[in-house]
C-alpha cells in the first residue's frame, strides 16, 4: 500500500478511495517515522469528517480487511452518526439501522474491538431516534438478535453467523453500551431528561430477559458476566430498585462462582449504592438477608488470607450499611438485622492482618462509622437514647478493634516493608486517629477512662508491658482524642501524666508516640504546671536521639508555646535534673516565646544561681573539681544561649504567628545585656585557666553559641570579645579561639572585599614569628591562598583555619586534626 499522495490537503480536494484510506492506516499503525504517523492521523481525521465517509466506511468493514482497517470503518460510522447525524437524509435512517444490525451480527464472533465499536455506533443512532422515530428499541433489538433462517431479502441472511451464543453476547454488548453512550453524549438538559425517561421505560423489557439469562443453566460464564455488566450499565440510569431487586438478588448467586465474583461485586455495589434506592424500603429489606448470608464466606476468606474475596464482600456490606444507614435504622421491626450488618462491618474493620501488606479491606469501613454515628446522633433525643443503648457497646468494640489494627508489626517485619507500604500504613493510622476522635463524641469521658485503665494494667504488669505495641496503641488512642478534643476537664489526665514516665522508650516507634502524646497534652500541662517537672525530662531525653528529633522537638515547642508563663517550676527543677544542658535549651525556647520586656527579668532569675557559683569558683585556686564545675556552668550558659532567640524562635513555635520582634534602639538584646554583665567574671576565670584548653573551649563555646544566635545583635560585644580573643591567642594559641567571628569573619570579608582581605593577610602574616615560629613563610602563603579561594563554604573555612592552628602549635599530623 502506498501513502496518499497529498495527505495534507483539505477534504474537498482529497481523492477519497478505500485504497488511500487503507494506505494511510498502514502508515499510521506501522510506519516508524512519527512525523509520517502524524500526517496520516491528520489525513484520516479529515477523511472521517468528509461526506464520502458515509460510503467508504462500509467497504472498510469487508471480511477480507485487516482488523485495524475494520475498526477504523466502525469508528468512522460512530463519528458520522454522533457528530454529523443531520447530514443524513431521513429516508436513509432505516437502511442505516438495518446495515448496522447486519454488520453487528456478522461481527458477533469478533474481532471484539470491531464489534464493540459497531455497537457504540448503533447506540448513538438509537439516541438520535428515541423515542419519536424508535419507540421500542430494546424489544426491537431482542427480536433482531433471535436466531433466524436464511431469507431472500437482500441475501444478507446467508452472510450472517448463526451462532446463538455469539448473537446473545453481541446483543448484551449492544444493550450494555447503550446507557454508556447516553452518559457520555453531549445533550441539552431537556433532551437528556427525555432520553433518560425513555430508556428507563425499556427496563421492563430488559429485566426479565437478563434474569432469564442469569438463571439459565445453559448460560455460559461469559454470558452471565455480560448480564452482570449490562445491569451495572443500566443502574446508572436510575432504574428503580423496586423493579430490579429480584435481578439484584440473582446476582448474589454469582458470588459463589470465582470467575464471576469480581463482576458480581461491582454490579451489586453499583445497584445498592444508588441514593434513589432508599425509596424502596421493602426491596432493601429483602436484600439485607442476602448480604448477611455472605458472612460465613467472608470469615472463610479472612481465615484463608483470600484478600480478593474478603475485600469484595466487605464492599457489598459497606455499600448497604453506609448508603442506607438512616433508612435501615428507622425500620425498628428489623433492628436486629441491621445490628447484624453493623457487626459484619465491624468484622471487616478488624479483619486479620497488617494493612496494607496482608489485608486491604479494613480501610474501606472507616467512613461507615462516621455515617452511622451521624445518623444516630441526628435523631430526636428520645429515639437517640434507644439507639445509643444498642450501638454504644458496638462502638466500644470498635475502639478495641481500631487500636488493634493500629499496632505496628514486629521490628523485623516492619523493616522488611517497602517505603510505600510504610507510608500507606502511616496514612491508615491517621485515618484511624480521625475515627477515634470522632467516636469520642459518642462515647465521651468513659472512653478515656477505659483507655487509662487498660494502660495502667499494662504498665503495672511486666509481662504485658513487654509487648510495646499494646502500650503504643493505647497512647496512640489518647493522642488521637487529645489532639482535637478539650480534655482539660478529664479526671484521668493526671493519672496518664503520672503513668507516662513508666513507659520504656527504648523502641523508637513507641518513643515517637510518647512524645506526640505529651505534645497533645500541652494545653493541660499549661493549666497544671506542677506536672511539668515529671514529664519534661522524657522530652529532653528524646532530644538526645537523632531518630526522635522530629517528635521531641515538636513536643518541646508545643510545651514552650503553651507553658511559657510557668518558668518558675522549671527553674526550681534545674539543679535536680540530670539533663541540665537539655533543660537549659528548653528554657531558651520558653524564654524566646515571652514578650521582650519580660525576658531579661526571667533570665536574671534563671541564671543568677549559676553566675554566683561561677563567681565563687573564679576566686578559688585551680584544681580538677573546680575545673569540671566551671565547664559545667559555662556549658549550661552555652545551651541556654543556643535557643534563646527573640528574633526567630517564637516564629518557629507551632501556632505562633507573631512578627519579628527586635529590641528597641535604647535597649540591647537580653542575651547581650547578660553577657556584658558576666564578661568581667569570665575574664577572671580565664586569668587562672588560660593554659587549659578545655576551660578556654568552654568559654569560647558561650560566645560561639551567642554569636550564632544573635548575629547582628551581637554588635555591642564585638570590641570586648575581639580584645579578649587576642589576649587568649597571644598567651596560648588554641583552636577554639581561632574557630570563634575568625572563621565567620574571614568568610564574610572574603565574600564582600576579597582584595582587601588578601592584602591584609599578607601584611599581617609577613611579620617574622607571627603567629607562631612553627609555621614557615611558604605555609603562611598556602594558608592565604586557601582562604582567598573559599567564598561560600563556612565549614571549609573553619577546617582551613583549624589546620593552620595545628601548624602554629606544631601538632599537624598528630591526630588532633581528626577531631
Amino acid at each position: 500500500m502506498e501513502t496518499p499522495t497529498n495527505p495534507g490537503e483539505n477534504p474537498v480536494e482529497l481523492e477519497l478511495t478505500v485504497e488511500n484510506v487503507e494506505s494511510a492506516l498502514c502508515q499510521l499503525y506501522f510506519d516508524p517515522d512519527m512525523e509520517r504517523k502524524n500526517v496520516a492521523q491528520k489525513w484520516l481525521t479529515q477523511a472521517q469528517a468528509s461526506a464520502q465517509a458515509w460510503q467508504f466506511c462500509w467497504a472498510l468493514l469487508s471480511p477480507d480487511k485487516l482488523p485495524e482497517v475494520q475498526f477504523f470503518g466502525a469508528s468512522t460510522l460512530h463519528t458520522k452518526i454522533s457528530r454529523h447525524w443531520n447530514d443524513l437524509p431521513t429516508d436513509q435512517h432505516e437502511s442505516l439501522r438495518m446495515q448496522l444490525l447486519s454488520h453487528i451480527l456478522r461481527f458477533s464472533s469478533g474481532p471484539k474491538m470491531v464489534l464493540t465499536r459497531l455497537c457504540v455506533a448503533l447506540a448513538s443512532m438509537a439516541l438520535n431516534l428515541i423515542p419519536q422515530a424508535w419507540s421500542q428499541p430494546v424489544a426491537d433489538l431482542v427480536r433482531a438478535f433471535q436466531p433466524q433462517k436464511p431469507d431472500s431479502e437482500g441475501g444478507s441472511g446467508t452472510e450472517v453467523s448463526q451462532d446463538p451464543h455469539a448473537h446473545c453476547l453481541a446483543l448484551l454488548e449492544l444493550l450494555t453500551v447503550l446507557p454508556e453512550e447516553f452518559q457520555s453524549s453531549r445533550l441539552i438538559q431537556a433532551r437528556r431528561t427525555q432520553l433518560r425517561e425513555a430508556l428507563a421505560g425499556e427496563w421492563t423489557v430488559m429485566c426479565p430477559m437478563l434474569r432469564q439469562l442469569l438463571q439459565s443453566q445453559d448460560s455460559t460464564n461469559q454470558v452471565k458476566e455480560k448480564v452482570l455488566r449490562c445491569l451495572s450499565s443500566w443502574v446508572g440510569l436510575d432504574v428503580p430498585l423496586g423493579e430490579s431487586h429480584e435481578l439484584v438478588q440473582d446476582c448474589f448467586t454469582a458470588l459463589s462462582n470465582p470467575e464471576l465474583f469480581d463482576t458480581a461485586v461491582e454490579t451489586i455495589v453499583s445497584a445498592i449504592s444508588q441514593p434513589d434506592c432508599q425509596r424502596y424500603i421493602d426491596a432493601l429489606l429483602n436484600l439485607t438477608p442476602l448480604v448477611l448470608g455472605l458472612h460465613d464466606q467472608l470469615k472463610t476468606a479472612a481465615q484463608d488470607g483470600d484478600m480478593e474475596t474478603s475485600h469484595g464482600i466487605c464492599r457489598i456490606a459497606v455499600a448497604m450499611g453506609e448508603t442506607h444507614s438512616r433508612v435501615l435504622l428507622e425500620q425498628v421491626d428489623h433492628w436486629q438485622e441491621y445490628l447484624a450488618l453493623v457487626n459484619m462491618i465491624l468484622f471487616c474493620t478488624g479483619i486479620p492482618g497488617h494493612y496494607p501488606v496482608s489485608e486491604t479491606t479494613s480501610s474501606l469501613t472507616l467512613t461507615f462509622w462516621y455515617t452511622l454515628q451521624d445518623d444516630i446522633l441526628s435523631f430526636e433525643e428520645e429515639k437517640q437514647e434507644v439507639y445509643l443503648q444498642i450501638y454504644r457497646p458496638v462502638y466500644f468494640q470498635l475502639v478495641d478493634v481500631l487500636l488493634h489494627k493500629s499496632h505496628y508489626p514486629s521490628q523485623e517485619e516492619y523493616d522488611s516493608w517497602s517505603s510505600d507500604d510504610r507510608e500507606q500504613f502511616r496514612i491508615y493510622r491517621v485515618d484511624i486517629s480521625d475515627t477515634l476522635m470522632y467516636v469520642y463524641e459518642m462515647l465521651g469521658a468513659e472512653l478515656l477512662s477505659n483507655l487509662y485503665d487498660r494502660l495502667g494494667r499494662q504498665l503495672m504488669d511486666p509481662q504485658q508491658s513487654a509487648v510495646w505495641q499494646d502500650t503504643e496503641a493505647l497512647l496512640f488512642g489518647f493522642q488521637s482524642i487529645a489532639e482535637t478534643i478539650d480534655v482539660n476537664y478529664s479526671d484521668v489526665i493526671p493519672g496518664l501524666i503520672a503513668l507516662i514516665p513508666r513507659v520504656n522508650i527504648s523502641n523508637v516507634m513507641l518513643a515517637d508516640t510518647v512524645m506526640y502524646t505529651i505534645g497533645s497534652l500541652a494545653e493541660w500541662l499549661a493549666d497544671h504546671p506542677v506536672m511539668l517537672g515529671g514529664i519534661l525530662p522524657m522530652v529532653l531525653q528524646g532530644l538526645e536521639k537523632a531518630e526522635l528529633s522530629v517528635s521531641s522537638v515538636s513536643t518541646l515547642k508545643r510545651i514552650c508555646r503553651e507553658c511559657r508563663h510557668d518558668l518558675d517550676v522549671l527553674v526550681k527543677e534545674i539543679h535536680k535534673s540530670s539533663q541540665c544542658m537539655w533543660l537549659m535549651q528548653a528554657l531558651g525556647f520558653l524564654l524566646s516565646a515571652l514578650p521582650v520586656d519580660e525576658i531579661l527579668g526571667r533570665l536574671h532569675s534563671l541564671i543568677a544561681p549559676h553566675v554566683q557559683q561561677l563567681d565563687t569558683l573564679a576566686q578559688q585556686e585551680p584544681n580538677p573539681t573546680n575545673k569540671q564545675s566551671i565547664i559545667h556552668v559555662l556549658g549550661m550558659l552555652s545551651s541556654l544561649f543556643t535557643t534563646l532567640d527573640i528574633n526567630t524562635q517564637a516564629d518557629g513555635l507551632e501556632g505562633a504567628a507573631s512578627p519579628r520582634r527586635t529590641p528597641s534602639q535604647t535597649t540591647h538584646n537580653p542575651v547581650v545585656v547578660v553577657l556584658q554583665q558576666v564578661f568581667t567574671l569570665i575574664q577572671s576565670v580565664l586569668s587562672k585557666w588560660l593554659d587549659d584548653s578545655e576551660v578556654v573551649e568552654a568559654v569560647c563555646g558561650v560566645f560561639d553559641k551567642s554569636v550564632r544566635t544573635l548575629l547582628h545583635d551581637f554588635g555591642p560585644m564585638v570590641a570586648q570579645l575581639t580584645e579578649m580573643l587576642g589576649q587568649i591567642y597571644s598567651a596560648f594559641p588554641q583552636a577554639s579561639a581561632l574557630d570563634l567571628h575568625f572563621s565567620d569573619v574571614l568568610l564574610s570579608l572574603n565574600r564582600h572585599c576579597p582584595a582587601l582581605l588578601s592584602q591584609w593577610m599578607k601584611e599581617t602574616l609577613q611579620t617574622p614569628g607571627f603567629p607562631s615560629t612553627q609555621v614557615s613563610t611558604e605555609q603562611k602563603h598556602t594558608f592565604i591562598q586557601q582562604l582567598v579561594r573559599e567564598q561560600t563554604n563556612k565549614r571549609r573555612v573553619k577546617d582551613i583555619v583549624k589546620e593552620f592552628s595545628l601548624l602554629c602549635r606544631g601538632l599537624q599530623g598528630s591526630g588532633y586534626s581528626d577531631f
